[in-house]
């Protein structure tokens, strides 16, 4: 069985922290809390499960933060959380026996994020993240701000799921941040446009977002997936800045970069309803259904794409075309998934009594 040190870094985490070390404490073989600055009841609840508790100054910088927490871990495997993360049950259990049965000779487990939720608390949005690493292997965190772990050598997919609850809006903090930083070097490059652009669309500054997703796709060298992630984010500024043909063509061109997923079908489906073209529409997400999630996706994906948005969409289509057949089949997919929704459930009222096929479908 191999060790774990649980490493965090927190502040202020008092409303949170007590759930995420509840949820993994039993799991670790010992926990390490950096703390950069807490005035509530944030150390006092990392005593109750015995952390080894060490202040950092903070220097705005996330990376650094994270590194110092690393260079604290004593044991074979270092396991890193944020304050408002947590272990279910399910991904409790298989944490257990993963400590049981992984290979020594892995260097990294990456594992899934789970980041938004349906009204039936199925998960709605996810990513993956390298979670859990050998501490042998030295790795490293970059950037001050949205922070990532550089990995490499054997890594290990697992469906073991890490859920996020965030609490708060960091847009404001992490702004000014990218601002001071902005201030003392003039300029910010590679990654850092993207997230700094990412702040800016999230804090609903679509014109300057807009721009500076554009800087950013002018860079040469950078990951195929970041350049995937800035088309996608640059389609959302141009809706909500009202510039339909645009968020078209800036969804268009991540075929420049990798293949569509179900969710950019999803997107492109839209802009054509949105015109009225419901053909094109169609096409776009019948081609979704067709497609399968991917694995090795480290970026956030849109699962309602992959379950039951195209059928939706394809319901409300094929109703356009008189087709009502096919609308109450696609409604009844869509029912597969999300079998309490009130307006699906009005939909199959609906179209089953334009179809006279009497009674509630099963």
């Amino acid at each position: 069985m191999v060790t774990v040190s649980l490493c965090m870094i927190v502040k202020n985490e008092e409303e949170v922290l007590d759930r995420c070390l509840g949820s993994v404490a039993d799991l670790v073989d010992e926990i390490v809390i950096v703390d950069t600055g807490s005035k509530d009841r944030t150390k006092e609840i990392a005593e109750r499960y015995s952390a080894r508790i060490h202040d950092y100054e903070w220097i705005d910088d996330f990376a650094a933060a994270r590194n110092y927490s690393f260079s604290l871990a004593t044991q074979e495997y270092i396991l890193w959380l944020d304050a408002d993360d947590r272990l279910l049950e399910r991904d409790r259990e298989l944490f257990r026996e993963l400590k049981l049965t992984l290979d020594p000779a892995v260097d990294s487990v990456a594992m899934e994020y789970h980041l938004a939720f349906d009204s039936n608390g199925k998960t709605a949005a996810m990513a993956r993240r390298n979670r859990l690493v050998r501490r042998a292997c030295g790795f490293k965190w970059h950037n001050p701000i949205h922070e990532y772990l550089e990995v490499d050598g054997n890594v290990y997919l697992t469906h073991i799921a890490v859920t996020h609850d965030r609490r708060g809006d960091h847009s404001p903090r992490n702004l000014a941040i990218f601002r001071r930083m902005l201030e003392r070097e003039g300029e910010l490059t590679g990654r850092n446009v993207l997230y700094y652009a990412n702040e800016l669309a999230d804090s609903k500054m679509y014109r300057e977002a807009a721009e500076t997703y554009e800087r950013f796709l002018e860079q040469p060298g950078q990951y195929y997936e970041d350049y995937v992630l800035a088309c996608s984010k640059l389609a959302e500024c141009r809706h909500y800045l009202g510039d339909m043909e645009g968020k078209l063509r800036s969804l268009v061109r991540i075929m420049a970069y990798d293949l569509p997923r179900a969710d950019h079908c999803c997107a492109i489906g839209y802009c054509y309803q949105d015109r009225g073209d419901v053909r094109k529409a169609i096409f776009w997400y019948e081609l979704a259904l067709t497609l399968e999630l991917p694995v090795h996706h480290f970026g956030v994906v849109n699962l309602i794409a992959w379950t039951w948005l195209p059928h939706l969409q394809l319901c409300v289509c094929y109703g356009l075309l008189g087709d009502l057949e096919r609308a109450y089949e696609h409604n009844e997919k869509a029912l597969e998934f999300l079998p309490d929704d009130p307006n699906l459930l009005a939909n199959r009222a609906k179209l089953t009594e334009a179809l006279g096929l009497g009674g509630d479908s099963a």
